[in-house]
């Protein structure tokens, strides 16, 4: 598979076209960004940790029965996966009431609700990424009710692979956000990173921060977290 030329810069990725119509190559950056890229750095090695471990959390739903986009590792920091149609819509799972979601509606971080929470967020940086209901998101046409359903279902299966794989390793799933796109067959496809930084992610004996809210909330050591993640996968998988 040969990469040809940059089709999208984003603040923590790259996107390459391939001699396959069909494929694309991901490069992970060592940039990181938070609060909508008023706090920016570079962080050594970023990329490659951010990369191996999505690489193996993706891999390891691929083995579960989850269509995702992931096919391959392309050297240390990226990874070959198949061309999809983006869907501008996040799905925010969450198991444990924390960052905007305590602040918003007032509650304390570290709750565990009886219920597991969905939230949809339409992508646009223009709007501020506003939270929306399946209402609007059809309204905009942007999924059908059938087709949230099955991303519904899709988000619920990824939230219990992550918990049964993160558990193995001593590691609370607190919450993840995601995005889909839609396969040459109309299928939905899991379109996204799985990393810590866009999971949240807790020790589970002493609660210790493993993601990137270190970098958001200044408590030092990213790279050396984000190391002990990986490091911890790799002794399961």
């Amino acid at each position: 598979m040969k990469e040809l030329e940059l089709l999208y810069e984003g603040k923590s990725k790259q996107i390459f076209k391939t001699d396959n119509d069909d494929c694309v190559v991901i490069r992970f950056k060592d940039d990181t960004a938070a609060f909508y890229n008023i706090k920016r750095a570079v962080i050594e090695q970023k990329g490659r940790i951010t990369c191996d471990i999505s690489s193996m959390v993706l891999d390891y739903m691929n083995r579960h029965n989850i269509n995702t986009h992931f096919i391959e590792r392309v050297g240390d920091d990226g990874q070959l996966c198949r061309v999809v149609e983006h869907i501008p819509v996040e799905v925010i799972v969450r198991n444990v009431v924390a960052g905007s979601m305590a602040k918003r509606l007032g509650m304390d971080e570290g709750i565990v609700p009886e219920n597991t929470i969905f939230d949809l967020v339409l992508r646009r940086s223009d709007l501020g990424d506003p939270l929306i209901n399946d209402h609007h998101a059809v309204a905009l046409g942007l999924l059908s009710y059938e087709e949230l359903a099955k991303m519904y279902e899709m988000s619920a299966a990824i939230n219990n692979c992550l918990i049964e794989l993160y558990d193995k390793v001593g590691i609370m799933v607190v919450d993840f956000k995601i995005e889909f796109g839609r396969a040459a067959d109309g299928s939905l496809v899991l379109a996204d990173e799985l990393s810590p930084d866009t999971c949240r992610l807790w020790d589970k004996e002493t609660k210790e921060r493993m993601d990137k809210d270190r970098f958001r909330r200044d408590l030092g050591r990213v790279r050396e977290t984000y190391e002990e993640v990986a490091k911890r996968l790799h002794n399961v998988l």
